[in-house]
């Protein structure tokens, strides 16, 4: 499987909260729901449904899939949200038990076993595993070289301070631009690959 991280991200690397203002309050963030003005159905819509219609399934840290666990089952009847319901569903978590995971189709990945249980699902079979938000993991994947993918919808906004994806360990990791799509919000979305070492 390829793995692909999707994340909205403010000019100033921010992944906090995109969504709504009760999203992510950790740290005191006060920006939640930032992507609003700038999401266009066509570009930055489009973007999402295509990473969504190219996965085979989805992976995420336990908190952003307690975000999406809440909110896409009772829309039901929209077929991107029967996409997200149906598709299975992996989650990373030290804390949740069997019996938490409500969403349907999704397994548990305890968090001692995530790094080999990611790469034995990376070696396998199969398509796209999709990471939506989730930094934490994200952060994880980028340092461990488990990202085949990154596709940043980059916002034309500062944030000044939140949850980032990237590593702070002093690594250098070359990526290639593989295309960068303009939105007329000034939202630009952007595909990077790893460039391989060699």
């Amino acid at each position: 499987m390829h793995i692909v991280i999707s994340e909205f991200m403010s000019l100033d690397g921010v992944v906090q909260a995109p969504g709504g203002a009760d999203e992510d309050r950790d740290g005191g963030f006060a920006h939640g729901g930032w992507s609003h003005p700038f999401f266009d159905p066509e570009v930055v819509g489009g973007a999402f449904a295509t990473a969504l219609d190219k996965a085979e399934a989805l992976l995420f840290g336990r908190r952003t899939w307690q975000t999406m666990a809440a909110a896409w089952p009772e829309r039901a009847g929209d077929p991107f949200a029967d996409r997200m319901n149906a598709i299975p569903k992996y989650v990373v978590s030290k804390t949740l038990g069997a019996d938490e995971l409500t969403w349907d189709n999704t397994q548990l990945i305890p968090g001692d076993q995530a790094i080999a249980r990611i790469r034995e699902l990376r070696a396998g079979d199969g398509g796209n595993l999709l990471v939506m938000g989730s930094p934490t993991l994200v952060r994880t994947l980028l340092s461990e070289g488990l990202v085949d993918e990154l596709r940043l919808i980059v916002m034309p906004v500062l944030l000044g301070g939140g949850k980032k994806i990237f590593p702070d360990d002093g690594a250098l990791r070359a990526l290639e631009l593989v295309s960068t799509v303009s939105s007329g919000t000034g939202a630009q979305v952007c595909t990077y690959r790893p460039v391989a070492e060699g």
